[in-house]
């Protein structure tokens, strides 16, 4: 399936719901970010960090770990809307560039896979302060997707 408008007519390979159970057995450490989900499609996310004076650093901005975490999440949220339910789908690489300061708002974070294969997917995310026009980071990742059986 390489024509992206045909990505987009082909439904989420797994639930909202589907993935906060995977997400709460398999990765509790996501509990301190309290991530939400937006809105979920195949190959395609918008996920959120709420604001919280806790993933403020020195200078008044989201902290770059809580900014990397969330981009993380979301293309993981993205890698199971197209393979589901499959453990063990990890980050092989993850690129981070910050672009302006957020704002004090939650944060969004749209995740586009531009590249499904049966082994690797290539996702691109964009973050952003709700209500900003303007990126507050621009991240592109690699996740490894173990063989089905």
């Amino acid at each position: 399936m390489n024509d992206m408008k045909d990505m987009a007519k082909k439904p989420s390979a797994i639930t909202a719901e589907e993935f906060e159970v995977i997400r709460d057995s398999d990765a509790p450490f996501t509990d301190y970010y309290d991530f939400k989900i937006d809105d979920l499609h195949y190959a395609d996310c918008l996920t959120r960090l709420p604001y919280a004076q806790k993933h403020v650093r020195p200078g008044g901005t989201i902290c770059g770990p809580a900014m990397f975490a969330l981009a993380d999440y979301s293309m993981w949220l993205a890698v199971l809307s197209v393979v589901g339910k499959v453990p063990l789908a990890v980050t092989t690489s993850m690129n981070i560039n910050f672009l302006n300061k957020p704002r004090e708002a939650d944060l969004l974070c749209h995740t586009k896979l531009i590249k499904i294969g049966k082994r690797l997917m290539v996702g691109d995310m964009t973050l952003y302060a709700e209500g900003d026009d303007q990126p507050c980071a621009h991240v592109t990742g690699t996740y490894s997707v173990p063989p089905q059986k």
